[in-house]
């Protein structure tokens, strides 16, 4: 189920505040300039290829005007999957809005806004864009599956400004 915890800074063991109703989660992140919606699943047989997925939403990336569209998939069998999962608890932000689209799986999402970390948890189906230069980090899990396609306005804006901040140390996790 996706949901959003809001996490003082002050606090990162404690939530204020959980929601789980698409219409709250929608609401509150709109407040930080963050968009949350769901795209209707196309078919995508199993074991398609990058290519293959991108073109299988190519209409809806068209429809939001981004012009580069990766793939990120790290699963259980990935042997890289401990690495990857350190890469994306750095906290980072980048010069354009970048989109996530979930296709399978689940992941994390933690949104630095101020004094607080707001901690989205995307399944598939979800659509989660982060502005430009908001500091974020994503949680794929210790048993990952999170398959995603990853939207920008051009290839220079998918490359990631880290931050000095070790925001993820302290704040739950995908698995907790």
């Amino acid at each position: 189920m996706s949901y959003v915890a809001v996490y003082p800074l002050a606090t990162p063991d404690t939530p204020n505040k959980v929601l789980t109703h698409f219409d709250d989660i929608v609401s509150t992140l709109v407040e930080h300039g963050v968009g949350f919606d769901r795209w209707q699943p196309s078919p995508i047989e199993k074991g398609a290829s990058d290519a293959e997925m991108i073109a299988a939403y190519q209409s809806q990336i068209d429809a939001l005007g981004y012009g580069s569209a990766h793939v990120l998939s790290v699963t259980g069998d990935h042997p890289q999957r401990a690495e990857l999962r350190a890469e994306g608890l750095k906290a980072r932000r980048y010069s354009a809005d970048n989109v996530h689209f979930f296709i399978a799986g689940q992941g994390l999402f933690c949104l630095l806004v101020g004094e607080y970390v707001y901690a989205v948890r995307c399944e598939k189906n979800d659509v989660l864009v982060v502005p430009a230069g908001m500091p974020h980090w994503l949680d794929v899990g210790e048993n990952p599956h999170c398959v995603a396609l990853r939207l920008f306005h051009t290839a220079e804006g998918c490359v990631p400004q880290f931050t000095d901040q070790d925001s993820a140390a302290g704040f739950p996790g995908l698995d907790d």
